[in-house]
This record gives structure tokens, C-alpha cells and sequence, in this order.
């Protein structure tokens, strides 16, 4: 898997915008758009408002890696970082770029760049914080050290990965999703939307194949297109950020569809999203 492919990808669907339908539909209304995606984004997965509560921003140099639309890049300088952002896309760059503009918030550097280099002087931050991202970047151990390297000796990395032992992985993904594909496809049926990509994968690939879990996962986490997405289990954090040590971590997000699971009181047993706090290890 190579960066470009990744990056291509990202440039070509900027995070989160379709589930509001696009920017394009907003004919350049910035403004609107980015209400409409914030609203949405913080009334389905309210839990980031929290968890970005809990952590002491005010006063801290903060690097956030991979920015989306900016959301929580802005509510991250109204709780009083002062911020930085970095994103693989120039798409995603030059969005957040517009809304930090538009709203007059201030902030410190924003650049397109790589996580696997990071365009910034050694113990240059307080905070990393990267949710939704790093989870897609296939060398992550790289990434890692470039984390370490900018990150002050007593500063904190903060993430949100997707998480292994979550129903979303455990059923959704592993289990109903590939059945639901497999009934499909032996019946030649193509309900449209999302289920005929997944149809164009399987002729594309065959069916095994396709439904192979190390291939099926990324095409079921932002999309079929989606070229890479892994998960995480606290071990696998642990063997992934081998400069770090764990001092908190935590499930939010409960998220399986198609399953109708949302009420479910398991989210912190089985939510999606799994949060970790690191601290340098000093190995």
C-alpha cells in the first residue's frame, strides 16, 4: 500500500462531507456547509464534545494530525490550544484554512504534509492529537517515532482508533455485512447505493477473495474505496507505538450498522471508537 494511493483517496472524498450530502450542494457556502457538517458530526457522535472536555488544552502547543473539515480543529482552539494542524491532502488543507478564516480563530501553522515526516522541530508540542486518522496510515511505527520526535518529553498523544473488540468489528463487519454480501451476490441482486461498489469489488476481485478479512476491512470502514483501515486492540496499540507507554483508554461510540444497536448499554465494553492517552516511555 503506498501513501499516494491513500492520499488520492482522501483527496477525492475529504472526510465525513457526503453525509451531508457534499460541499458542491452548498455551491461554495462555506459558512453553511460547515454548520450543517458540524451539527450533524457532533449530534451523531456527541461523545467527541466529551472527550475533548476531558482534556487540558488551554495554554498547550497542539499539533493535530489529519484534519477532516476542520470540526474538531475548532473546537480544539475554542477550548484554548494553541493549535497546529497537518493533513496528507491539499482538499483538506485549504477547507480547514477557510473555516479557521471565516470564523476568525487563531492558530499557529497549518500544513499539507506527512505524518511519515513530520514538517516540524523536535519537542515542539504539549499535545498530538490525531482522532480518526493515524488508523489509516499502513506505517504506523514511523509515524510513531515522528510523534515521539516533535513531542515534548512530558507531552501526551492523544488518538481515537478503530477498535477490534467492538461489535462493529466483532458482528457487524465480520459477520452480517460479508453474509448480507454474499446473499447478494448469489442471487444477482443490486439494491444500489454503497451495496453495488461492493458488488463492482467482488466481480472485480471474486468473492473469497473480496471477503478475505484482512482485504474486507478496509472497504468497510469509510467506504468500499477505501484503500486501508485497521483495528485495534490495546495489545496491538501497545506494539504499534512502541515509543509510548498507555496511561488511559476508553470505548465511545455505539456503532454496528446495519444492526440496530444504538441503545445498547455497551459502549464502553464494545464502542467503535477506542481512545488512548500515551506518554513517552523514555525506551
Amino acid at each position: 500500500m503506498k501513501e499516494s494511493d491513500i492520499k488520492t483517496f482522501w483527496e477525492a472524498h475529504p472526510c465525513g462531507e457526503m453525509q451531508v450530502g457534499g460541499l458542491k450542494k452548498y455551491r461554495d457556502n462555506y459558512e453553511a456547509f460547515f454548520a450543517d457538517y458540524d451539527n450533524f458530526r457532533y449530534r451523531k457522535e456527541s461523545h467527541i464534545l466529551r472527550c475533548l472536555d476531558g482534556i487540558d488544552f488551554k495554554g498547550k502547543r497542539t499539533l493535530e494530525i489529519g484534519l477532516g473539515q476542520g470540526a474538531d480543529a475548532e473546537q480544539i482552539i475554542r477550548r484554548g490550544a494553541v493549535w497546529s494542524g497537518i493533513d496528507l491532502t491539499r482538499e483538506s488543507v485549504e477547507r480547514v484554512r477557510m473555516r479557521l478564516t471565516l470564523r476568525e480563530l487563531p492558530h499557529n501553522e497549518l500544513k499539507e504534509g506527512t505524518a511519515l515526516a513530520l514538517p516540524f522541530a523536535d519537542n515542539s508540542f504539549d499535545i498530538i492529537f490525531s482522532s480518526g486518522v493515524l488508523h489509516h496510515i499502513p506505517e504506523i511505527k514511523r509515524v510513531q517515532s515522528e510523534v515521539s520526535r516533535v513531542l515534548r518529553p512530558d507531552g501526551e498523544l492523544i488518538v481515537m482508533l478503530y477498535a477490534k473488540w467492538s461489535l462493529n468489528y466483532l458482528l457487524s463487519i465480520s459477520v452480517a455485512r460479508r453474509l448480507g454480501l454474499i446473499a447478494l451476490h448469489l442471487a444477482s441482486c443490486d439494491p444500489g447505493g454503497i451495496y453495488s461498489r461492493h458488488l463492482a469489488n467482488v466481480r472485480g476481485t471474486g468473492l473469497w477473495r473480496y471477503l478475505k478479512m484482512s482485504n474486507f476491512i478496509h472497504k468497510n470502514t469509510d467506504g468500499p474505496d477505501n484503500p486501508y483501515s485497521k483495528v485495534y486492540s490495546l495489545t496491538s496499540v501497545k506494539s504499534d507505538f512502541p515509543s509510548f507507554k498507555i496511561v488511559r483508554a476508553y470505548k465511545q461510540f455505539m456503532y454496528a450498522p446495519p444492526l440496530p444497536i444504538r441503545w445498547l448499554p455497551l459502549e464502553r465494553l464494545l464502542g467503535w471508537h477506542l481512545w488512548v492517552h500515551l506518554k513517552k516511555s523514555g525506551k
